[in-house]
């Protein structure tokens, strides 16, 4: 169970009544997390989402609370912070940052097809058209600096074969850093897996958990969208969902040349940074009850986007 922070009824209930939505009726502790405390809250007016904020800079929370509401403005089916009858809507409990949010229909989608990843890349495009015009500026804490301080360390307790792989990588890295960065930018969700979408039937119903938002390169979310949507077992891209996920992407937002250039590129920074972020997470949380992903998938990932067939449709 990942919650880090386990509450009490009491406490809880304390915190709810100044949302003026009823009494608590049931709550129970999300298990999917791996970096913050989620709770399932009943309410006599509806159902919600409680999150504690394990981390990250608090400083940083206002940036999400005003990133969802642009995105609740513009339409896109996300989990903005509720207010208080007083107005607020960053609070505290358990003497952690803590946002209500409203907990959205669907449910996790574990085998893709084609439809599914149109959905995710249409609903990825119009995410990057809200923000765009007006970028919300966020540097990510897991961004290309931190990749390069932290990856020759890491890259250390590393296997004799996993080792030149990340060392090349880092290699790329930092030799296309400027150009990488210099690519059309917007507000990025950046960790767009497939536990962070909701689908009710066939009609994506949600998207949540933007603690890892930020702004940058839209190239790379798309990147970390489709090194998850669209691997096979083997880590091997499945050119049939890749392309109906870019081709729905590109009818709303074409590519610029630059983008179908460095394409590559941003799938093999996908790969590393989350590579990175799963050995710092074995690491910190072995031997507790915390759920920690399999850092090796992101290795196996890497290596099969050495060569990378499917292009972007600018590109084809």
């Amino acid at each position: 169970m990942s919650v880090f922070t386990p509450l009490e009824r009491p406490e809880l209930e304390a915190f709810l009544a100044p949302y003026g939505l009823g009494r608590l009726k049931d709550f129970q502790g999300i298990a999917e997390g791996s970096e913050n405390s989620n709770f399932f809250v009943s309410l006599e007016q509806g159902e919600y989402v409680l999150t504690l904020v394990e981390r990250g800079p608090s400083h940083d929370l206002p940036y999400f609370i005003e990133l969802l509401d642009v995105l609740h403005e513009a339409g896109l089916p996300v989990p903005y912070a509720l207010r208080t009858e007083s107005g607020e809507a960053l609070r505290e409990l358990a003497e952690k940052p803590a946002l209500l949010q409203p907990r959205l229909p669907g449910k996790h989608v574990r085998e893709p097809n084609a439809h599914h990843c149109a959905e995710v890349g249409a609903l990825l495009a119009h995410l990057h058209l809200a923000t765009r015009d007006h970028v919300l500026e966020r540097k990510s804490d897991r961004g290309l600096d931190w990749m390069l301080t932290e990856g020759p360390s890491l890259a250390l307790q590393l296997d004799e074969q996993a080792l030149p792989l990340m060392r090349n990588a880092l290699k790329e890295i930092a030799e296309t850093k400027a150009r990488f960065l210099a690519l059309p930018r917007a507000n990025l969700h950046a960790d767009l897996f497939r536990d962070n979408v909701l689908f009710d039937g066939t009609h994506l119903a949600g998207v949540i958990d933007f603690y890892n938002a930020c702004s940058g390169p839209m190239l790379y979310d798309l990147a970390i969208c489709l090194n998850d949507w669209c691997s096979d077992e083997e880590g091997r891209l499945d050119v049939h969902l890749a392309r109906a996920l870019l081709g729905a992407y590109a009818a709303l937002r074409p590519f610029t040349a630059a983008e179908a250039e460095l394409w590559p590129t941003a799938l093999r920074i996908a790969c590393v940074r989350f590579w990175l972020s799963r050995l710092i997470a074995a690491n910190t949380f072995a031997g507790q009850d915390v759920l920690i992903h399999d850092p090796g998938v992101f290795e196996i990932r890497l290596a099969q986007r050495q060569q990378v067939a499917v292009a972007l449709p600018f590109a084809l």
